[in-house]
């Protein structure tokens, strides 16, 4: 049974994207309500399933020499399962998104080097399905907020 979200179950959820790690009682103060209240809404929003978890979060380092990149791809609709299939054996794809508009899939890859990125985009040009690419160099992060 789905579960729905009043004002004070978002509001909560805000401040835990923020920082998953804010105590209890630091939540009822910025809520304006009891601890316990605190309590009871994560307990019911773990349950239903709403909050599936928390996680880690690791900053990029100051340093990091690796290559992000963005690569849209077009599939042939009989085939996009298997493109699918075969992008996510990928190692170097970090996500992939189905999309709209002129391209299907939007990969989000990281490799260690402009040559790894093209050998990668070669291999994914040669999946069976795929009908065209492109791919933009991400240059730098501006906002990145959790989902």
């Amino acid at each position: 049974m789905a579960r729905t979200l009043d004002h004070l179950d978002r509001q909560l959820i805000e401040l835990l994207k923020v920082n998953a790690r804010l105590p209890v009682v630091t939540l009822a103060r910025s809520l304006g309500c009891a601890r316990s209240t605190v309590q009871l809404r994560l307990k019911a929003l773990e349950d239903s399933g709403v909050i599936s978890g928390y996680t880690v979060s690791l900053k990029a380092r100051r340093h990091d020499s690796s290559i992000r990149a963005m690569v849209l791809i077009s599939s042939d609709s009989k085939t996009e399962f298997d493109v699918i299939k075969g992008l996510i054996r990928r190692h170097e794809i970090v996500k992939l998104y189905s999309i709209s508009g002129r391209y299907d899939l939007c990969a989000i890859l990281t490799t260690e080097s402009t040559q790894e990125l093209d050998a990668v985009i070669d291999k994914i040009r040669a999946i069976k399905g795929v009908v065209d690419t492109f791919s933009t160099i991400v240059l730098s992060t501006k906002l990145d907020r959790p989902e």
